[in-house]
């Protein structure tokens, strides 16, 4: 049977689920954390949530632990999950926002700064944005990007969000991406740190990685611990 790379989450995450979800990558909230999700997926129901849900609190603290964690997020993998959400186009223009952000400094994120195609920008709180921007001035994060956000809409505070000591030390790949760098390799090597008998497909499956590279990595890894 053909093996077919995947790009939907294998799971949604939303209400109790989610807020435990985010708990997990380092988002403070006052609930017992699911360890060791996938980054990509947590990241990208907590915009859903924020954006679409219009959580802005949620959404304060999603851009708070992009701040200072995007370098350990698999870009590629994330845009890949943006590319083929077709149907919520705010959330869609949120993480082209991001890219235009991120990728002032990151160049990784250009691909993802392409993914909404309006010139446009879509105003955060409707039509009261406007008056917003007006009083206060446009956040600074999303300045020229693809949503317009006055500059007292996202509150958060550096409680918040784990520092990246922190997140290393409670999530596997989290720390294994600081090990190897942002990669489907370093997620593939967390997940057989943690299950050493999946096999490439399986490993693949759950890494949203090419069969291909869980090959490659399967091999890595049976030569280092025979």
């Amino acid at each position: 049977m053909t093996f077919r790379r995947e790009v939907e989450p294998r799971r949604r995450f939303e209400g109790m689920a989610l807020s435990r979800a985010m708990a997990g990558i380092g988002m403070n909230f006052a609930v017992e954390p699911l360890l060791d999700l996938p980054i990509e997926d947590v990241l990208f129901f907590a915009a859903y949530e924020g954006i679409e849900k219009e959580d802005f609190r949620v959404l304060g603290i999603l851009c708070k632990w992009l701040s200072l964690h995007s370098g350990a997020v698999n870009v590629d993998r994330l845009t890949r999950l943006v590319l083929s959400c077709t149907e919520a186009e705010r959330t869609r223009a949120f993480w082209t926002a991001v890219g235009q952000w991120r990728g002032r400094n990151d160049s990784r994120f250009a691909r993802l700064a392409r993914a909404w195609p309006s010139d446009t920008p879509i105003d955060l709180m409707g039509e009261g944005t406007s008056f917003w921007v007006n009083k206060h001035g446009e956040h600074s994060w999303f300045a020229n990007t693809s949503i317009r956000v006055a500059a007292n809409t996202l509150q958060s505070r550096e409680s918040d969000v784990a520092s990246p000591a922190e997140l290393a030390k409670s999530h596997r790949t989290y720390r294994e991406r600081v090990t190897q760098g942002p990669s489907y390799r370093a997620d593939m090597w967390a997940a057989l740190s943690e299950l050493p008998d999946l096999t490439a497909t399986e490993l693949a499956r759950r890494t949203y990685s090419s069969i291909g590279a869980a090959w490659s990595v399967r091999r890595d890894w049976d030569i280092l611990h025979s």
